[in-house]
Parts: C-alpha cells; sequence; structure tokens
C-alpha cells in the first residue's frame, strides 16, 4: 500500500539514499522505519485528529485527514487513544491466550512500525508530534547533548535543556486543542509535566489516575463530550523488563490490561472509537550474547562515550578516530550479532526519517543495531539494574519494531 502525498512528511519522508544498506538489513530479517506498505506509529494521532475533526466539522490539516484515510479511521468526534507500552504486534499475537479481547480485534489487523531507536522516548516523540526521531532529537534512553557533551536522560529528563528547547515541534495534541478540540490525557501524577510528557504530548488537559481501572475511569468520564481522551499504561513493559516477555508475570500483566481494555471498550459511548496501539515490542536477552565495552578493549579503544541502550548504541568518538575503522573493528568483534554502520550511512538509510540540522551531533558517529537477542552494555555508565533487565527493546527486529494498530467501535 503506497501512502498519500499528504502523509509523507509525517515521520519517515521520502526514499532511502542508501538502498542497499536497507535491503542488507531486511535480508537479515530486520524491519526498518519507513519500509514500504507499513505506515509508521508517526501517523496514528494524526490520523485521530484527523477522524475528530472531520466528525466535529472543524478545519483540519490536510495531513490529518491523509493519515486517517491511509489507516482507516472513520470519523468519529469521540476518540479514544490508549497506549501500551512495551506490547509488541508480535508479542501479542504469541501470548494472545492471556488477552481474549484484544485477540480478536488484533489477528486481522496491520501493524504499525515503531521508531528507531524502538524504544519509549523515541516512539513516544514521533507518536506525539508525527515526525521524525531526526526532527525531535528524542534518540534513545540516553542521548548525548552536544551542548556539554554529557549523557542526558530523555525519560527521566535528566541532565537535558528544557523539554521545549529540546522539542521544538508542535506536538498534534496542540493541534487538536487549537482547532477547537477537547482533549484529556489522563495517566499517573508523576508525568503530569514531566520532561517527557512537555516534549513529546504537551498540550492536553491532565488527568491524574494511577491504577488502570481509574484510568478508564478518567477516559471514560471525559468522553461524556466529543473530543480525544489518551490513556497511557506502562505495566506490560514493566513486567517484560524484570521478568521477561516469556514469563508468566508478563501474561498476568497482559491479562488484567486486557480485561480493563474490554470494560472501556464496552462503557464509551456508541459514537467513540477505541484506538490500541503501543511504542515498541521486546525481546528477552540471551546471556551468552552479551558484550560490555568497559572490559572488551576492541569495542573500548576510540570511542568516548556510549549513548542509547543496549540494543541500540550511540557511539560518539574521540577526537581525531576514524569511524571507518571504529566500524570495521566492532563487525570483526560482533559479526551476525548487530548491524554496525557510521552516522551518515545511518542517516542516508532513513533509520532516523528527515533531519534537522541540530540534531545531527545527537546522532552517534558510529550507529550500532544488534541482532536477534543481542546486547552491548557499557557498565561505566549504566546502573546495575539496567544491566539486569530480562526483556529489552530499541533494534529492528520484528519484534520490537512492529506494534499493533486495533480500532473498535
Amino acid at each position: 500500500m503506497g501512502e498519500p502525498a499528504a502523509v509523507r512528511g509525517l515521520a519517515y519522508r521520502g526514499r532511502s539514499e542508501r538502498p542497499e544498506l536497507r535491503a542488507e538489513a531486511e535480508a537479515r530479517g530486520l524491519v526498518l522505519p519507513g519500509t514500504t506498505g507499513r505506515a509508521c506509529l508517526g501517523t496514528a494521532l494524526p490520523a485521530v485528529a484527523g477522524a475528530v475533526t472531520s466528525a466535529l466539522g472543524l478545519a483540519a490539516d490536510p495531513e490529518w485527514v491523509a493519515a486517517a484515510e491511509l489507516l482507516a479511521v472513520p470519523a468519529a468526534s469521540r476518540v479514544c487513544v490508549v497506549l501500551v507500552d512495551g506490547l509488541g504486534h508480535r508479542n501479542l499475537l504469541e501470548r494472545s491466550g492471556h488477552a481474549p479481547f484484544l485477540r480478536r480485534l488484533a489477528a486481522d489487523s496491520t501493524p504499525l512500525t515503531s521508531t528507531f531507536p524502538s524504544t519509549t522516548a523515541t516512539a513516544m516523540g514521533t507518536f506525539g508530534t508525527g515526525t521524525s526521531p531526526g526532527r525531535t532529537a528524542m534518540l534513545g534512553y540516553t542521548v548525548r547533548v552536544p551542548q556539554t557533551g554529557a549523557l542526558g536522560n530523555l525519560v527521566s529528563w535528566t541532565d537535558l535543556p528544557d523539554p521545549e528547547r529540546w522539542q521544538p515541534h508542535p506536538t498534534v495534541l496542540e493541534g487538536l486543542v487549537a482547532a477547537g478540540v477537547s482533549v484529556t490525557s489522563v495517566g499517573p501524577s508523576r508525568f503530569s509535566g514531566s520532561g517527557l510528557t512537555r516534549a513529546a504530548l504537551r498540550g492536553p488537559t491532565y488527568r491524574d489516575a494511577e491504577s488502570l481501572a481509574a484510568r478508564v475511569d478518567g477516559a471514560l468520564a471525559a468522553l461524556r463530550e466529543p473530543g480525544v481522551a489518551y490513556l497511557y499504561w506502562g505495566d506490560v513493559d514493566k513486567a517484560g523488563h524484570q521478568h521477561g516477555w516469556g514469563s508468566w508475570q508478563w501474561g498476568d500483566a497482559l491479562e488484567a490490561m486486557d480485561a480493563e481494555l474490554g470494560r472501556l471498550a464496552r462503557s464509551l459511548p456508541r459514537d467513540a472509537l477505541l484506538v490500541v496501539t503501543a511504542d515498541h515490542g521486546m525481546v528477552d536477552v540471551d546471556p551468552a550474547a552479551r558484550w560490555d565495552v568497559a572490559h572488551d578493549e576492541a569495542l573500548r579503544r576510540g570511542v568516548a562515550l556510549v549513548a542509547g541502550e543496549p540494543r541500540a548504541l550511540h557511539l560518539h568518538l574521540e577526537p581525531g578516530v576514524d569511524g571507518d575503522d571504529v566500524v570495521d573493528r566492532w563487525r570483526d568483534v560482533l559479526g551476525d550479532a548487530a548491524l554496525v554502520v557510521t552516522r551518515d550511512e545511518a542517516v542516508a538509510a532513513g533509520l532516523f526519517g528527515p533531519l534537522d540540522e541540530r540534531v545531527a551531533p545527537v546522532i552517534g558517529d558510529v550507529v550500532v543495531a544488534t541482532t536477534g537477542r543481542a546486547t552491548i552494555a557499557d557498565s561505566r555508565t549504566q546502573t546495575a539494574a539496567s544491566l539486569q533487565l530480562v526483556g529489552v527493546h530499541g533494534s529492528l527486529t520484528p519484534h520490537e519494531m512492529l506494534v499493533p494498530w486495533i480500532l473498535a467501535g
């Protein structure tokens, strides 16, 4: 399925200037952002915006209308958007016995592609703005801050400039509010006004709710009137990180979430639409396929700072170090366990979508995406707890990159 011209500005645009790298990645079973025939997560909120503004007879951005057509979102005056952190499309299908409500809806659905890295901060930036990581500068769990040279954390928003400065592009929810649509975001109190919220999802009225049941009730209350309610749930991702997505704990978290989403769907007004998606999926680590830059001289040499996360790394090199030499050395060490490219190759292949000039220094001189269940850590900068995670994400495997796109109503 091709993309209407008006949608090409959303998230990933145009053709790759490095088709051979895309072909290599796809031959290795990887899914790159902007894959032909698949819509990106950055199309989701614009599609919802197009559906709501059309139903309410309000002036709509042409890209919103085109996105709604691309994703087959019908006009609806009330829409509840649920984002389930860590619920990959393949994860859901393979554990669907725990999700009877979503199972029947997901079976014939077409998933969206997440971003690269396939991680919360990056995906939420694209989800919230409808534009690419190369424009939002939301490029991983941690990023190198060009002004200071230090590692900044995009989830906790530590050691970073103000969110509106780091990510200046308007959000889709801001655009909806400006168009006259009532928009409510329902989530935990700690997310209200947080750095990540301000960067990716600023604009709506925020309603505090801690439990999933309370968030469902909050969304239902908001949709007594026409508009959009956005609901976030993170416990599935948390269970996956701690125990792995193949664990009984992950199954229990999925089951609890599915039951509440079923209640939400049954309780919505008749003219309302329910949309369910996710930011990324997950793989479980293989301890035998793990490297630590801090203890591997061949990987450490010439690398001044490792940003990103164990499945998707930005390597910032020491002055004067040849990036091609580092790429060759890392390829020799890692073999088939990773895709290792220079910054120029990654950008030309469209891994980050359209690129703002200010964002280029945030990208590593060398970019690494692990394959299979491999991970690459740097114990010099990562916490002990992060090194013990069982479920991880960030790379380009189908389990990480494909996320649900489910409509009910």
